[in-house]
């Protein structure tokens, strides 16, 4: 999420896959089976309807200094942008006028939800369960950052990008890894997943989930195993900062320099669904 369009440029760029194997018949590939994975941590937002999200296990971004993007969104603490609802996480991105915490103006809120100082871990299989959003300018995202980023700063302490989509593109999911480099702004690796043509992500439910261990990222859309990354093939100039414990981050970005800006077609309000995050570790 914090990358602008010249950062996202990757090192090196794996082609989409499209599901075309279950069009033709072709059994999905298979995660690692769950059995071999200890559940270590886990919000399923099964808490009273309108309430906020659970304070011992989530905190708040807050402002609409862009956030390195461009975004217009106003990020708040509100119910209004936050809330739990049927047993779900529900993060609205709505259209009003509104002066920000940190004093600027804007005509978008959501909420940008991080698990920063609560809960961190290194290595893992992390997952969500997400009905995401749609429209022109609606950047939904479940990502990781280093939890050495208020030291090392940012591509310095790195990113993990499980699953993000932009409304342009219905029906693509975004896995990345971005990190430093010495010869350009970021080292990065960066695959797509895509439906079947005619089937948009935000017309269910979908299980976004990577499993990281040393050297190794690999990234998943429900069973489907679409990217691996490993440190082996890491960009030259480019340094691996995927070995030390990340937290996790949950939001809906309104335009920017990637998804661009809302447009007529656009309706507002919009909502990202969250049925559960969980973690776990290998046995």
């Amino acid at each position: 999420m914090l990358q602008t369009p010249s950062q996202r440029a990757p090192g090196f760029l794996l082609a989409a896959i499209v599901l075309s194997a279950l069009s033709c018949g072709g059994a999905p590939l298979e995660p690692s089976a769950i059995k071999s994975w200890t559940l270590v941590w886990s919000d399923e937002f099964n808490g009273a309807g309108g309430s906020a999200p659970d304070a011992s296990q989530w905190a708040y971004d807050t402002g609409g200094k862009g956030w390195g993007n461009n975004e217009l969104e106003c990020y708040t603490n509100r119910l209004q942008n936050a809330q739990i609802q049927g047993g779900n996480l529900v993060i609205t991105a709505q259209k009003e006028n509104i002066t920000c915490s940190d004093g600027v103006s804007s005509n978008y809120t959501s909420a940008r939800l991080k698990t920063q100082g609560l809960f961190s871990q290194a290595y893992g299989r992390f997952e969500a369960r997400i009905k995401i959003p749609t429209g022109q300018g609606v950047w939904p995202a479940l990502w990781m950052l280093g939890n050495n980023i208020t030291t090392a700063g940012w591509p310095a302490c790195g990113e993990i990008d499980i699953m993000e989509n932009i409304g342009k593109e219905p029906g693509t999911v975004h896995g990345s890894l971005h990190g430093p480099s010495t010869t350009s702004p970021t080292s990065d690796a960066t695959s797509t997943f895509t439906l079947p043509a005619g089937q948009n992500l935000a017309d269910a439910f979908h299980l976004y989930a990577v499993e990281w261990e040393p050297g190794v990222v690999r990234f998943y859309v429900d069973t489907n195993l679409y990217a691996t990354f490993t440190q082996s093939r890491w960009p030259a100039g480019g340094s691996w900062v995927f070995d030390h414990p990340f937290f996790i981050l949950l939001n809906v970005a309104v335009g920017g320099n990637w998804p661009g800006s809302p447009d007529s077609t656009t309706v507002f309000p919009q909502q990202m669904l969250v049925d559960y995050v969980r973690v776990y570790t290998k046995q």
